[in-house]
């Protein structure tokens, strides 16, 4: 006979103890976690979708009949394997109880070896099942996931995989990006594709909160503990237990705050304001920060001990400029968003409007882009559409791709010097580029300002 998984649990619901007992004593010679109960509603407690295991139940009992046992058991889920067990050869039950969705049915003073090999069969095929089941739900996360992490570069494929993994490790950690990158959307990702995913999702702007009410809204606070404290009030932490807290511009978080913090992480227990109970949480903490945290603590400016305390995992989420390639698939999904929220037609995104939004620097990185959709989906100005509306309509139309490309970027950079009479600040920020790449790009193209400075 094969090695069993240590995993594969079995639960015998007999009324007999002296059955019960010797059961225990066969499956846990072969490797199962075997337990066994008289009541069957204990046992039923026990199992869920996810339970990874076999029951194998008396028919005749007491407290509950055998088939009704089966029935309950199949209502949590049709594809745990049962296995009928009876002292008596009754073959209009065996017959009635596979039809009803047994798995087998074995007299109990059937050979020990049959028994046993029936046994890991029926544990086997659950193994099977939840295997499958878990591979549709990746799949179906993956396509998921794809949808609302949107972009083909290299960066985002390995930023959903990554994200895919994390999901189903419980522990803390560090989502690290700029302004408008989608450290929300990412943490929310982890969330709802976790098994916490049933729980609440709580989320904090630490910088949107002033230091004199961040306390109370992470804590909560008992009635009286300060001045217009009318009520008990139930904190962030508290509210998210079972679930998942987000703490965004968790570097804004005041030094005293860190400290109590990392209490709360490592106890998994907080105090409310004016309050002495310790309340356990059980809570997964997902940090976010514009800023490196390891350089923060390297500073002084954020604790140490908590950047170790949170960083347990971490993620870092490319900018806009690091996957310029995804910007028009982008554009396109979110005017397309636009056009279905406001009711607008749809209407295809000219090519010419992509290579522009693709040559330019976008500092508010995805959030920026997607409100320049929005308003090209409205019909409203955006930036990029000015410059647009300036490059010249002779581009070439045939040739190699980079040529193409390196042609439009010159005859746009040339529109936009003649536009702002060749001063370059203004030039730069008609483009939504520094300086010093407009000077490189102006020198790639043997451009001269004073070719377009007039007067």
């Amino acid at each position: 006979m094969s090695a069993v998984t240590p995993t594969g649990q079995v639960i015998i619901i007999d009324d007999e103890e002296i059955v019960r007992e010797s059961m225990i004593q066969t499956l846990d010679l072969e490797g199962y976690q075997a337990t066994a109960v008289e009541d069957p509603r204990q046992a039923l407690e026990q199992l869920s979708m996810d339970w990874q295991g076999v029951v194998i139940c008396d028919v005749r009992m007491d407290i509950m009949h055998g088939l009704e046992v089966l029935q309950k058991i199949l209502e949590i889920d049709p594809e745990i394997p049962v296995i009928m067990f009876s002292g008596h050869a009754d073959i209009a039950i065996a017959i009635q109880a596979i039809r009803q969705g047994a798995y087998d049915f074995l007299e109990k003073n059937d050979d020990p070896q049959h028994q046993l090999n029936t046994v890991e069969r029926a544990w086997q095929k659950r193994e099977l099942v939840l295997e499958n089941r878990r591979l549709r739900q990746s799949i179906d996360g993956q396509s998921q996931l794809d949808h609302r992490l949107v972009g083909q570069t290299e960066a985002m494929v390995r930023l959903r995989d990554t994200v895919m993994q994390l999901a189903q490790i419980d522990v803390d950690l560090i989502i690290h990006g700029e302004t408008g990158t989608g450290k929300e959307v990412v943490a929310r990702c982890l969330h709802d594709f976790s098994p916490r995913k049933d729980k609440p999702f709580v989320a904090l702007n630490c910088g949107a909160v002033t230091e004199s009410v961040i306390e109370s809204e992470l804590f909560g606070h008992e009635a009286g503990s300060f001045t217009g404290a009318n009520k008990q009030r139930i904190g962030k932490i508290e509210h998210a237990s079972g679930g998942t807290l987000f703490l965004d511009e968790i570097e804004s978080m005041p030094p005293s705050l860190q400290v109590r913090l990392l209490r709360v992480l490592q106890e998994r227990t907080l105090q409310r304001l004016g309050g002495n109970a310790e309340i356990p949480i059980d809570i997964r903490v997902i940090a976010a920060s514009k800023v490196d945290l390891r350089q923060a603590a390297d500073q002084h400016s954020f604790r140490e001990d908590l950047y170790y305390r949170l960083n347990v995992a971490n993620i870092d989420i490319p900018s806009l400029d690091q996957r310029k390639d995804d910007i028009p698939l982008l554009f396109t999904h979110f005017a397309e968003q636009a056009s279905q929220h406001y009711g607008r037609e749809r209407k295809p995104v000219p090519e010419l409007l992509l290579q522009q939004l693709s040559l330019q620097c976008w500092p508010g990185n995805v959030r920026e882009l997607r409100n320049a959709a929005e308003r090209w989906a409205l019909g409203l100005p955006f930036t990029g559409e000015t410059l647009l509306n300036q490059a010249p309509a002779s581009v070439p139309t045939e040739g190699n791709l980079d040529d193409l490309i390196a042609s439009y970027e010159r005859e746009v950079i040339i529109a936009a010097l003649k536009a702002q009479n060749g001063q370059i600040e203004l030039t730069a920020q008609a483009l939504g580029i520094p300086r010093k790449k407009l000077y490189l790009r102006m020198k790639k193209y043997q451009l001269e300002r004073g070719d377009y400075f007039d007067g």
